[in-house]
């Protein structure tokens, strides 16, 4: 097993990574891949990596180095300026998604959960929003309704199954985005930032539930900037650095107690402090929530 090195700017873990996935089929393959707005406007560039069955994979970087574009391109929604993502060695480009067979089967598989979940939310009620996946895949109705109920028990909405999704509070919002997506049993979950407009109550019964999640052999990638999330669910991380490149690529626990690294990262940041005559500084995460 490797240590963690420098190679150039780049902290990473490669070796690990690929001695603990011999004879698996990667998830997701990444090759060169590059996303520009505006034609212009690079968001990612020149990305390589791959994704294995069974990680949690925390996706960090400052603000803007492309973490949410990275997701939707993971769930189809954007395609590659450069390069190419593969699942199970299928690419997902824009022609393979005209494919209403390949469509079905692969949102079936795999979830994703928007940063906003306003963008996501579209139903009279909370029960219409759950069942309407399962309701597009030929279910009976006993196992639609079995669904439903299943999932907002997980996540402790039952209460909610008759209200309309615009009058949820910020995070009662995110816990329906989630049943509507858990709903149709994926076997990959993308998260973008999944803790956000969520209390530290919530915030700790969701990672009971992705631990849990996981115990299944199940897949998870999600984007934070919470350190701690990092820290209590992620068994490896990538960060994307201001340059909307591949920064690192390894274990939580090589570089979440490296401050010099996480300081150069935009990871953590310093505050000056004031303790009566004497004034020095200390790192600090940019999530300041504790679980």
């Amino acid at each position: 097993m490797g240590d963690m090195h420098y190679c150039g700017s780049v902290y990473s873990d490669m070796e690990y990574i690929s001695l603990n996935n011999q004879n698996r089929e990667p998830l997701f393959e990444i090759r060169e891949l590059s996303y520009n707005y505006a034609g212009h406007i690079i968001a990612l560039n020149r990305l390589n990596f791959s994704i294995f069955p069974g990680e949690f994979v925390a996706l960090v970087g400052a603000n803007g180095s492309g973490k949410s574009t990275l997701l939707k391109l993971m769930d189809g929604l954007y395609f590659p300026a450069q390069g190419e993502i593969l699942f199970y060695g299928q690419n997902l480009s824009e022609q393979r998604f005209k494919d209403r067979d390949f469509v079905k089967l692969f949102r079936q598989r795999v979830g994703m959960v928007f940063q906003d979940p306003d963008i996501q939310l579209f139903s009279a009620t909370v029960w219409d929003e759950v069942i309407f996946g399962p309701l597009q895949m030929n279910l009976s109705e006993d196992e639609v309704k079995s669904r439903a109920n299943e999932v907002l028990g997980q996540l402790n909405i039952t209460h909610l199954k008759e209200r309309p999704p615009y009058l949820l509070s910020g995070g009662e919002k995110k816990k329906v985005s989630l049943a509507c997506v858990l709903s149709m049993h994926p076997q990959v979950l993308l998260l973008d930032e999944p803790t956000n407009e969520l209390d530290p109550f919530s915030q700790g019964k969701l990672i009971d539930f992705l631990l849990k999640w996981s115990s299944e052999g199940n897949s998870l990638i999600f984007s934070t900037q919470d350190l701690d999330l990092v820290e209590e669910i992620a068994n490896r991380v990538i960060v994307l650095g201001n340059e909307h490149n591949i920064e690192a690529d390894g274990r939580p626990e090589q570089f979440l107690t490296d401050s010099d690294f996480l300081l150069r990262t935009n990871l953590i940041h310093e505050h000056s402090h004031r303790h009566k005559t004497m004034m020095h500084r200390h790192p600090h995460t940019h999530e300041h929530q504790h679980i």
